[in-house]
């Protein structure tokens, strides 16, 4: 072990040499970090003085927090450039070779990047933030407590976790710098659209779920590490000097995948859908441990939490809450029916999400968004039982029928996104990242189009010509 920690601070000690050695990198960086805190404080001030003004002190106290997030992320997108320039730079450079060639492991290298990337934008950002709250203590600022600051250097220490692990994939894919840094803004415009949703949260003053927050980015950033190290191949490094956009073998990559064996629809129901099937058996049964989990967890929460929140809650609340559950379970539209095609829209849109979300953050949230999906149920089941509706009636009557088809459908569905995340972040030899992520695709595709897709249409069939019958009739309305 100490062995391993000494190659790592080798590389690292390597490539902090040289960025101390570059004034190209330090000037700016320095600049930015100690000049940027003093636009912030003058910002922070001017708007405190006008909520003041006109009395809205509550969202003023939340300013210094609000410009110390916002100080801590500038210095990171500028110092991005040493992560993404880490591995294709010296590349460029022709500095790559002796390091690629010597005794280190994979992630002894691998690893050092990261350490110097991480370093370097957490010192700027640190600093900064530093130097700005010395200048708040000197005003007629609000000071954050000691919660909040901790918060706010967990979500600094997140963020340059998160941008500098998907700088350095992006170092090691790309053939050049230009191709880096142009890249660079599918990782500073994801995060920048997630900080707004944190600010938010932070005006709002819910501490608790950005703690949740700093667990998400932190379970993402673990992930885009492993990714890397998976996908790390030196002869790679070396031997490919350029990139070219090959859209035929793309095409021919992921139609050789989607095909398979099959040479009619038939036989490619009888031997590629059964081969993917078999593929999702463990993922399924862990979607299906989080359906069961959750619905539970979901109605015990509702039938415990709302009835503590009805004191506080006005009529107008209430009423909204029981339209919202009878929408979900079906009761509000038991005369009128949805169209089979709108509820059929609606859950491929759903199936989507998951799909997207899943391929963005290595199935982080995809999972959420299921588990938000499948825990809607036992919410619902729950509100339901409060207002003297039996669950088991309910459910029974108003879910199963059509849910024996869409709820499978949300599982495989999940399951197939939970299934790409793992495969792409464990090692394929032999194959690059592209044609891994073509061959996860083709798999997606094959039992989207195989499986899902039909269950789904039935299931909005049912919904719509069966489900509303059945459940007026259990629940003797007219």
């Amino acid at each position: 072990m100490r062995n391993d920690l000494q190659m790592i601070w080798l590389v690292a000690g390597r490539e902090l040499r040289d960025q101390f050695r570059d004034w190209r990198i330090l000037s700016p960086l320095i600049i930015l970090t100690l000049s940027f805190p003093f636009l912030m404080n003058e910002v922070a001030g001017q708007a405190v003085a006008f909520f003041a003004k006109y009395g809205t002190n509550l969202i003023a106290d939340r300013l210094v927090p609000f410009s110390v997030l916002i100080i801590g992320f500038f210095p990171i997108t500028i110092s991005l450039v040493v992560a993404l320039e880490s591995f294709v730079g010296e590349k460029e450079r022709g500095t790559i070779e002796p390091l690629l060639s010597s005794p280190m492991k994979d992630w002894h290298i691998y690893f050092g990047k990261v350490l110097v990337g991480i370093l370097t934008p957490l010192i700027a950002s640190y600093t900064s933030i530093a130097f700005y709250l010395v200048m708040v203590s000197r005003q007629h600022l609000q000071m954050p407590n000691s919660y909040t600051l901790l918060l706010l250097f967990m979500l600094t220490t997140a963020h340059a976790v998160l941008m500098v692990s998907a700088a350095i994939v992006i170092s090691v894919q790309s053939t050049s710098v230009r191709a880096a840094n142009l890249l660079a803004s599918f990782i500073v415009i994801p995060v920048a659209i997630m900080m707004q949703g944190e600010s938010v949260l932070l005006f709002w003053g819910t501490d608790q779920v950005l703690w949740l927050a700093v667990a998400a980015v932190g379970i993402i950033s673990g992930l885009l590490i492993r990714l890397g190290i998976a996908h790390f191949q030196r002869e790679y490094l070396l031997g490919r000097e350029f990139d070219s956009l090959n859209v035929r073998w793309v095409w021919q990559t992921f139609w050789r995948a989607l095909k398979g064996e099959g040479d009619s629809v038939f036989s490619w129901y009888r031997l590629e859908i059964p081969k993917v099937m078999r593929k999702l058996v463990f993922p399924i049964l862990i979607m299906l441990v989080v359906a069961v989990v959750g619905s539970w967890l979901s109605y015990q929460w509702a039938t415990v939490a709302v009835p503590r929140m009805l004191p506080a809650a006005t009529t107008r609340d209430f009423e909204d809450v029981v339209k919202g559950a009878r929408q979900s379970i079906g009761l509000a539209q038991a005369n009128q029916r949805l169209s089979a095609l709108y509820i059929f829209a609606n859950n491929v849109r759903a199936v989507l999400l998951i799909m997207l979300g899943g391929l963005v953050s290595f199935g982080v949230l995809g999972m959420l968004l299921y588990m938000l999906n499948i825990s809607l149920v036992g919410g619902v089941l729950g509100i339901f039982n409060l207002i003297g509706f039996s669950p088991l009636k309910l459910f029974a009557a108003g879910l199963l029928p059509h849910g024996i088809f869409e709820i499978p459908a949300l599982i495989i569905a999940s399951a197939i996104v939970l299934r790409m995340a793992v495969i792409l972040v464990t090692p394929q030899l032999g194959k690059s990242m592209g044609q891994v992520i073509l061959e996860l695709l083709a798999d997606w595709t094959k039992v989207f189009l195989g499986v899902v897709l039909p269950l789904l249409a039935i299931a909005a069939m049912v919904e719509t010509y069966i489900t509303p019958f059945i459940l007026m009739s259990a629940l003797n309305l007219k």
